[in-house]
């Protein structure tokens, strides 16, 4: 199979990922509920996360670094903690409905920051001008899961500090990927999956917290059990429940693999795996490719639309090639109508750090085939 949709996860895994879920599962049990070898062991491996999660991403304080099932859940948190009920938020143009879902549920007004894409000072421009508006939080996406447009999120948050306007990230597709540095970025939450360019297994996710925050679920925590409400402590004040201990474990193996890549490594390596697509793909008559003419503009995600051809029936036709790719909407119906590509969407290739030439060259040479029928 030909893999090419690693935005929707990395499908394709270091071994260490792997051995380190089957070795927590032999050897630990739950952190925090026993004073035994296996707790034990599982307190130190949430220990180490953290840790390393907090050198990868400029994290001043580790205890800041929290474990969640997927980057929606750390959105929810983030999002629920920061916007009132029928507050205002400004938003990207480019945002999935993990963070459109939860203001519609706080009936929040929702006022988009509108900018054609890769126009990094029109986007500045347009955060500039909604946040001067009024706004609780501001919610941005550090790149767009359906383009791979790495917004300007360095400006955006120089804007937010100025207005004093919390910035929450969702850094879903350049976790791994694109340096970040919390310390500097100054981001009340960032939050990302840990399935994605972090390469651990679905169910994981990281959430760090530069601002108070307010559980979005309540429970045991193995500490301060006499209260009856959650502590006021982190992380133990997000974290109620039993922890994925085999999930974190392939987390933090993922983690050390992007360490010891380094994500600049990553980068560079996708992003020439999507140029030669891009270029391949404009060769093709009747292709729209929705590429930046800038390369450090996108990181390793492509769209593109065939003249007649809806792109489900392309997706749908590779899979049966045995091409993987994504079509449609890509839970992303705002960055869609931002685009001019709504309804039906776009034909989306992602890649990954285990992606190859010969696997770019066999897509190009399988929608060729395609288009030519």
């Amino acid at each position: 199979m030909i893999y090419l949709d690693s935005a929707a996860t990395s499908f394709r895994k270091p071994q260490a990922v792997r051995a380190a879920m089957q070795r927590a599962m032999q050897t630990m049990s739950s952190p925090g509920r026993g004073g035994y070898a296996s707790a034990h062991a599982a307190e130190e491996l949430l220990f180490r996360t953290r840790t390393l999660a907090a050198e990868l991403f400029g994290v001043p304080d580790a205890q800041r670094v929290i474990f969640t099932g997927n980057a929606t859940h750390g959105l929810n948190i983030a999002i629920k903690s920061v916007v009132p009920v029928g507050g205002r938020a400004v938003v990207s143009a480019w945002e999935h409905n993990a963070v459109v879902r939860p203001l519609h549920a706080l009936n929040a007004e929702t006022a988009v920051a509108a900018a054609p894409l890769f126009d990094d000072e029109a986007c500045v421009r347009a955060f500039t001008k909604e946040i001067r508006r009024g706004a609780d939080a501001v919610i941005c996406t550090a790149a767009s899961n359906v383009f791979g447009y790495i917004l300007p999120i360095n400006e955006i948050s120089a804007v937010c500090r100025r207005m004093r306007v919390p910035l929450i990230v969702d850094a879903s597709q350049s976790a791994g990927a694109l340096a970040l540095d919390l310390s500097a970025l100054e981001a009340a939450f960032v939050a990302m999956p840990g399935h994605k360019g972090l390469y651990g297994p679905q169910g994981t996710g990281l959430l760090f917290c530069s601002a108070d925050a307010k559980p979005l679920m309540e429970g045991g925590t193995g500490s301060a059990s006499l209260m009856p409400e959650m502590p006021d402590f982190l992380p133990d004040r997000l974290e109620a429940g039993t922890h994925n201990v085999p999930g974190i474990a392939g987390l933090e193996a993922g983690l050390r693999f992007v360490r010891s890549t380094t994500p600049e490594r990553i980068m560079r390596h996708e992003r020439r795996l999507i140029r030669r697509a891009a270029d391949g793909l404009r060769a093709l008559s009747g292709v729209h490719v929705f590429a930046a003419e800038d390369p450090s503009k996108q990181l390793g995600v492509l769209s593109f639309t065939a003249d007649g051809r809806e792109p489900e029936e392309l997706a749908h036709t590779l899979a049966q090639r045995g091409v993987a790719v994504r079509a449609g909407l890509h839970c992303a119906p705002l960055a869609h109508r931002s685009a001019g590509t709504a309804p039906l969407g776009t034909v989306r290739i992602s890649v990954s750090a285990f992606s190859t030439d010969a696997e770019i060259d066999g897509f190009l040479r399988e929608i060729r085939g395609i288009l030519a029928l």
